[in-house]
This record gives structure tokens, sequence and C-alpha cells, in this order.
């Protein structure tokens, strides 16, 4: 191999190695490797870069030099403000091939912002794959999970299975764990898994190239293929009409498929009746947004993976202000670890709420303490004095011991506003209250809502959309 073709190698076992996302992050735009004879020239934007890389990447990449070269390789740190790209971009897409199929022509016009993905391409993951034993379950997860376990360990028993949810609620990770979980069971199976898009792209190459009877066999003689994205075939009449004779191919011979998708069946009407009839003949299951004590979970694992001792404190911080989607949890611990890095500061709850001050105002609106007032007492039924009361009943306590709670999380007032707002009380009661509420929300405990026991969750769920409403 020559100088590029080494790089290449090392790059590539590095992101193998550390992980497609801390790799995009650190050896990205910002960093350029150059061997120079014995010597692997690491070219770094600032002295920040060049520090951690210097502390974290180092022994990674004088190991995979060495194997990759077979001989020792040196390791050199060069400060270059203006990094340039290692290769050319690559060139432009030539136009799809014209077509009578009006219906192709359509398919080859959404598909052409992007390269047509080979089938190994496609299917052939630049990072390990997720495994189900490391996915963190929850009240908001678990049906699905233990439906993937199963579909691992009995293939075929449901048949297709859908699994839809938001962004960021773990589909992506359920369909690699089965993946990898049905290899590892059963290393000689014929399996795939791809996005709708690299299958339209991969269909299209078929269609142009003349290898449409290879796509057949490939595709339909397969003992699991895995679809994610399946909205994204909306329109798309000859994929559509592809997709679904393999489906049925599939299902014949009793074998196992597995969809993703942002909707349910119902909401993919765009996709044809024959194939939501299809998905609809099969087991759905949804994922939520996870609930607290599941955030909670997910930033312990993401700590451990990023090698990052988490304070307890900054754990539950962090899980009650970042609530839609895992990669917000993830890209709020990068921050910290970053910033605990460059300043060279232990991470405590101080330095997280400075460093992620940002992040937490742009999960929504200003909100003042008359709007927390207002929305509690609304989806509590109470009435809007009741929280600044003397009242230590349950039926006010509890939500006003919330209201604390949400005024820590939505607002920037500090401890003894919110504790005078709310009855003329102390900032250590305003403590106590965040501290009782996080703890039922790990518990999993319920309160009284309208005269009648509701999931604390859901309850903050509805007040939470009070105040986006606003």
């Amino acid at each position: 191999m020559d100088d590029r073709e080494i790089v290449a190698a090392i790059r590539a076992q590095l992101a193998d190695r550390v992980g497609k996302d801390r790799y995009e992050l650190w050896f990205g735009q910002e960093t350029r490797l150059v061997l120079r004879g014995d010597t692997l020239v690491v070219h770094v934007r600032d002295q920040f870069y060049q520090d951690w890389l210097r502390l974290h990447f180092r022994k990674d990449l004088e190991a995979l030099s060495e194997a990759i070269v077979g001989a020792p390789v040196l390791l050199e740190f060069r400060i270059t403000p203006q990094i340039e790209a290692e290769s050319p971009r690559p060139a432009a897409c030539p136009r799809p091939a014209r077509s009578t199929d009006s219906a192709i022509v359509a398919d080859s016009a959404n598909s052409a912002r992007r390269r047509p993905l080979s089938v190994a391409e496609a299917t052939t993951p630049r990072r390990p794959l997720a495994s189900l034993d490391a996915f963190v379950v929850g009240n908001s997860n678990c049906v699905a999970h233990k439906t993937a376990q199963i579909t691992v360990e009995q293939p075929g028993t449901y048949s297709p299975l859908l699994i839809h949810g938001p962004i960021g609620t773990g589909k992506t990770h359920l369909l690699e764990g089965i993946i990898a979980g049905f290899r590892r069971l059963r290393p000689r199976a014929a399996t795939v898994y791809l996005t709708a898009e690299q299958f339209t792209s991969t269909f299209l190459e078929a269609l142009r190239g003349s290898g449409l009877p290879s796509f057949r066999r490939k595709y339909r003689g397969l003992e699991l293929l895995i679809v994610d994205d399946v909205q994204f075939f909306a329109n798309k009449k000859a994929t559509l009409g592809e997709l679904l004779h393999t489906v049925e191919t599939l299902l014949r011979a009793g074998r196992q498929l597995v969809f993703a998708a942002d909707r349910p069946a119902a909401q993919l009407k765009m996709l044809g009746p024959e194939l939501v009839a299809r998905l609809s003949g099969g087991v759905a299951c949804r994922l939520d947004p996870p609930e607290y004590a599941t955030r909670v979970g997910i930033v312990r694992q993401l700590a451990a993976e990023l090698n990052l001792a988490v304070p307890r404190d900054v754990e539950t911080y962090i899980a009650a202000n970042f609530t839609t989607q895992t990669r917000e949890l993830a890209g709020a611990l990068k921050r910290l670890q970053a910033t605990s890095f460059a300043l060279g500061k232990p991470l405590t709850l101080a330095l997280t709420e400075e460093a992620l001050a940002e992040l937490v105002d742009h999960q929504g609106r200003a909100v003042k303490l008359v709007d927390i007032e207002a929305a509690v007492c609304g989806v509590f039924g109470l009435t809007p004095a009741s929280l600044q009361s003397a009242a230590k009943t349950k039926a006010v306590s509890h939500p006003r011991m919330l209201a604390m709670f949400l005024a820590r999380k939505y607002t920037r007032a500090p401890l003894s506003e919110i504790g005078a707002y709310f009855g003329r009380r102390s900032h250590s009661t305003v403590i106590s209250a965040q501290r009782k509420v996080e703890g039922w929300m790990a518990a999993g405990a319920a309160v009284r809502m309208n005269d009648r026991p509701a999931n604390l969750e859901e309850a903050i769920r509805r007040v939470e959309e009070q105040l986006r409403a606003g």
C-alpha cells in the first residue's frame, strides 16, 4: 500500500475501534493524518485538539499504525490552523438514466442527491453494531425491547415487525441489536440491514445496470431483512412495487422482516394500501421518548462509554433537562467532557449548569414562575392561589413540589426567589422538593390528579405541553 492507502486504513480501523460518533467528532474535518516515512503526522487546528488527541487517542493511533504498516510508527502532533482535505472531493453523481417508466424516473430524481450504494456498502456498518444487552429498558420501550429479543431467538414469530416512534427514541439501536444478535446465533444466515433510501438506491443501480435478476435473488433469498426509515418510500412507485414483491416472497417463506418508521402503519398510507396491509398484519411496537428513570440509565451508560465520571447530581440534572431524545443526552455529555478538559476543572453541578446553559435555554421559550404555576394548577385542577397558600395536604403540597421542580428545570430563578414565590418558603425547601420529585420519578410513583391516581411522568408531560403551548 502507498502512504494514502495506509492512512485510509488507519482511519477506517480507528473509526471501528472508537466508534463513529467519537471518530467524526475528533477526526472529521478538524484533523489530518499524513504518513512521512516511519512517522505518522497528526495535523490539528489548535492546542486544545492537540492535547485532547494526544491524551485520549495516542495509544490507539500507535497500535493501529504498527499493525497496518508492520513496523513501529512514530507519532508526531502538529498544530496547523488551516487543515486541508486529505483527498479531493468526490465527483458529482451522474444523471439518472432515461426511462420510459415515469415512476422509475421519479424514483431516480428523488435519489440523485447521493451516490447509489452497492449492497455491500449499504449493509456494512462503519462502527460496531449496538447490542440489545446495551439497550436501557424502561416503561417507554420495554415491549419493543422484549419483542426484539424474541425476534432474534425465534425468527418468524413476529413477522413483519414494525418499530415506530419519534426520532431519538432508540429505533436504530433496536434494529442493530436484532441483526447483531441474529448473526451471532446464525453466522451463515443471509441477512441485510439498510435504510429505505439505500434500498431505493441499490434497486435503481441494479435497474440501470441490468442487474435486476441478481438483486431479486439477493433480497428474496434472505433469512432476515431489516429496513429503517420506511416513510422514505413515499410516492416511489417503482421501488414500492419491488419492495412489496420482496416482502410477499419472504413472508411466504416464513422469513423475518423488520421495519422502522417515524409513525404507525395507519399513518403510512402514502406507501400504498398493499404494503400498509402487510405491515398492519404483523406486530407493531411503539417507542416513546424515554421517561426520567430511563434517561438517568442512558446518561450513566453513555458516560461509561466516554470514560467520564459523572456525579449523581449531574446525572439527574441532565436527565431532568433533556427530555426528548437520546441524542440530546449524548450531546450534553460530550460538551461536558470537552468543557471539563479544556478548563482543567472537575465535573461538578455548577460547571454543568454553566456549560449546558445554552442548550437548556434552547429547549423552549422563556418560562416564568407564573407560567409554571398556571400550568400545574390547570393540570391538577387547583385554584390559582393554591400553590402559594399554607395548605399542607397532599392534594396541594405534591403539585407545589412539582412546580418547584419545574421551576428549577425551566427557569434561571435562584432558589430563594422560587421559595418566596411558592408561599414564602426557604431555599432548602426548594432543594428538598426537587429531590423528592426526582425520587418519585425514579420509583415510577403515582400522584392524584383531579381526584384520580395518575402516573407522575404523565402529569409532568401534560404540564410541559401546557408550557409549550404557552
